[in-house]
C-alpha cells in the first residue's frame, strides 16, 4: 500500500480548468473524499443549490433545531456536491468533531454522513466549521488520472480557510491562486493540444 497511498488525492482539491468540457463542472472546486486504484469520489464545494437551505433540509428529516442555532442553520447554504446520488448528504467539517462514521480527509478537514452528525449540528454540538452537500462526483478506476493527464483538472491543498471562509463565487480563483496559477493566464489556453 505504501507507495500508492502517496499518490492519493484524498483531502486535496480538484480545480476544473477553463477548458472543462462538462458544464456540470465549470469552474468547479472539488474536495476529494476518496481516491485509490479502484476509483475516486469528491464533493463540489463551490456550487450552491439555490432552492435549499440547511435548516429546511433538517426540517425534512424531522430534526429539531435548537433555538440558538435557528438563524445560522436556516440561512446556511446546501452545496450541489455532484451529479451522483444527489439525495446522499455529506457534512464537511473541521476535525474536532468526530462520530462513528467520520472520515478524516487531511489535517484540517473531515466528512461525516450520518443523521447523528446532522442532529449534533442542530443541537449546537456539531463542528465549529461546517458545510453540507448533496451528491458527489465519482470516477471509475483510472478515469480521474486520465482526466488530469488531459489537463481537465489541477490539484491544490485543501484548507479550512479555503473551504469554509472563501465566498463560493471567489473559490475557484482563490484555489487557483493558492497554487500560483493566475486564471487570467489560463483563459488564453484552448482545450485542444
Amino acid at each position: 500500500m505504501g507507495q500508492k497511498d502517496n499518490h492519493s488525492l484524498k483531502g486535496k482539491l480538484l480545480i476544473a480548468m477553463p477548458s472543462m468540457s462538462d458544464p456540470r463542472f465549470h469552474k468547479a472546486v472539488i474536495l476529494m473524499a476518496h481516491h485509490d486504484e479502484k476509483g475516486a469520489m469528491g464533493i463540489t464545494v463551490n456550487t450552491i443549490l439555490p432552492s435549499l437551505k440547511f435548516g429546511g433540509l433538517l426540517a425534512q428529516f424531522d430534526v429539531e433545531i435548537d433555538e440558538e442555532m435557528k438563524d445560522s442553520l436556516m440561512t446556511m447554504p446546501v452545496f450541489a456536491g455532484g451529479p451522483v446520488e444527489t439525495e446522499r448528504g455529506f457534512l464537511i467539517h473541521s476535525r474536532e468533531f468526530i462520530t462513528n462514521d467520520t472520515s478524516s480527509l487531511n489535517r484540517d478537514l473531515s466528512v461525516s454522513t450520518t443523521l447523528a452528525a446532522l442532529k449534533a449540528v442542530a443541537r449546537g454540538q456539531g463542528p465549529k466549521k461546517r458545510a453540507f452537500a448533496l451528491g458527489y462526483a465519482g470516477w471509475n478506476a483510472g478515469q480521474l488520472e486520465s482526466e488530469i493527464q488531459d489537463n481537465a483538472w489541477l490539484t491544490a491543498p485543501a484548507t479550512d480557510a479555503l473551504v469554509f471562509d472563501t465566498p463560493t463565487d471567489l473559490m475557484w480563483e482563490s484555489a487557483m491562486n493558492s497554487i500560483g496559477v493566475s486564471p487570467d493566464m489560463l483563459s488564453h489556453v484552448s482545450g485542444r493540444a
